[in-house]
């Protein structure tokens, strides 16, 4: 088979659409669907059912398409170790994370990581669906539960807890609740049962709702917590490394424990000499490092 016609094959089939993928390579839509075209008589099959709204893989198309994917995402590993320099640290590397840990811890520290590496460019993709690296639909991946994907290095950081929390002014006009019970007398900010959450943030959600909050905030994501708890709004439930980079929050129910979650870094075995990723992840480790030693500062661990 010809590999021209599979990459636009490829991007076709990626994009839904003629105009999309020839938008993507810089091609006219005519001369995409010849090639297309070219590479169904060549192979004496039906790639694509062809309707108003843009085009569906047939079963032989879905065939093709799982081998390009698999094709491209091979070709992307062998690119980026060909640019990954022995001495230096440049180029992309995307990064997936939770929206939660992206924004509330990754992010703020990047800078850090930036005035090391001022010619990294880095891809940060938040969202709590899990990406496929060994695909390559991401470079490196930290989670909050152990990666069960084959073929890919992991290392775990640390584990977080979730916690109750509430400004000072909150409990300076509303008092503070000294069993679950009082939690009817105040109003409860956390995730909303529909988003994906760790298991132990469910579990402590579902006990705080049988206590029948006075009043209820709930949002799809914990920046969006962290918001109404630092706007005195109510008592929140929120990852206890928030209160590093927010210090005045004071933790409601100190004595509770409960399921700690453990959070993970990883990537997949063929970048594990890529400078950009190893980079990344000395960054990281160092980080949580000095995280931890502050947080036991605090008296907090």
């Amino acid at each position: 088979m010809d590999w021209d016609k599979l990459r636009i094959f490829h991007a076709v089939a990626d994009a839904g659409s003629l105009t999309h993928a020839g938008d993507k390579l810089n091609l006219s839509q005519s001369a995409v669907s010849r090639q297309v075209r070219a590479l169904e008589e060549s192979l004496n099959a039906t790639l694509f059912h062809r309707h108003a709204r843009g085009l569906i893989l047939t079963e032989q198309g879905e065939l093709l398409f799982d081998a390009t994917k698999s094709m491209s995402a091979r070709l992307e590993a062998a690119s980026a170790r060909i640019r990954d320099s022995e001495e230096e640290v440049f180029g992309e590397l995307r990064v997936t994370t939770t929206f939660g840990f992206g924004t509330l811890w990754l992010a703020p520290r990047l800078t850090k990581l930036f005035e090391q590496y001022p010619n990294l460019k880095i891809d940060l993709m938040l969202e709590e669906r899990v990406l496929d690296l060994p695909m390559r639909e991401a470079d490196v991946a930290i989670r909050m539960k152990e990666p069960s994907q084959a073929d890919l290095v992991r290392k775990r950081l640390m584990t977080v807890q979730m916690k109750l929390y509430a400004s000072r002014k909150y409990l300076d006009l509303n008092g503070a609740p000294e069993t679950a019970e009082d939690i009817k007398e105040h109003r409860l900010i956390c995730q909303n049962q529909r988003s994906a959450q760790v298991g132990s943030a469910s579990i402590l959600v579902q006990s705080l709702l049988t206590h029948n909050p006075g009043s209820l905030l709930t949002v799809n994501n914990y920046f969006g917590v962290l918001q109404g708890v630092l706007h005195d709004l109510g008592i929140g439930i929120l990852p206890d490394y928030v209160t590093e980079d927010f210090p005045d929050l004071v933790e409601v129910f100190p004595n509770e424990e409960n399921n700690g979650v453990p959070v993970y870094l990883a990537y997949p075995e063929e970048l594990r000499h890529s400078q950009r990723v190893s980079a990344f992840r000395d960054f990281v480790q160092t980080e949580i490092m000095a995280h931890r030693k502050h947080m036991k500062e605090l008296g907090k661990l």
